[in-house]
């Protein structure tokens, strides 16, 4: 009985000798081409920076900017997130097609969310539906009088006056 490396290497789908396998194309003309290593010192330096934006959104949002609190906190959000894409999935190293059309769907979905946002929050100043009932004469509305006669009966019996 074979061991799962002997039947893959039996079968050719792996070889001990590097890449000889006659299934699989010839990959290292074609990744020494495209191939790209960053240093350490750029991941540390993109997280660092990530680490600082975010402890930026915390501090203002401690500060009462209003409105415009959101409008800060999803610019840092949108440059967090052309961050990790630029850096972190290669983006930037990558056809600069790729680069242009990640990075306008990223911001466009930061301007978005904000305008969004934007909407919802100021929705109450056009609606003044809002701020009072649709039908004012609705039965869940009325006053109920307070009555001092009668204490709170716990037999399960209406009274006849509120049938």
């Amino acid at each position: 009985m074979l061991s799962p490396y002997g039947m893959l290497s039996r079968y050719g789908m792996i070889s001990p000798y590097g890449n000889q396998n006659r299934y699989a194309p010839d990959m290292s003309a074609k990744s020494k081409k495209g191939t790209h290593i960053l240093p350490l010192k750029l991941y540390l330096g993109v997280g660092i920076a990530l680490l600082v934006l975010t402890a930026t959104t915390v501090t203002i949002a401690q500060i009462p900017l209003g409105p415009y609190n959101l409008v800060v906190a999803m610019c840092i959000a949108t440059i967090k997130a052309l961050l990790v894409a630029f850096f972190f999935m290669h983006l930037w190293f990558d056809n600069k097609f790729y680069l242009v059309i990640f990075g306008t769907a990223i911001a466009f979905l930061g301007i978005f969310i904000m305008l969004t946002m934007f909407d919802t929050m100021r929705r109450g100043d056009i609606y003044q539906e809002v701020a009072k009932p649709f039908q004012p004469e609705a039965v869940i509305y009325e006053k109920a009088t307070p009555d001092t006669t009668t204490s709170h009966d716990t037999t399960g019996v209406i009274p006849s006056e509120h049938k």
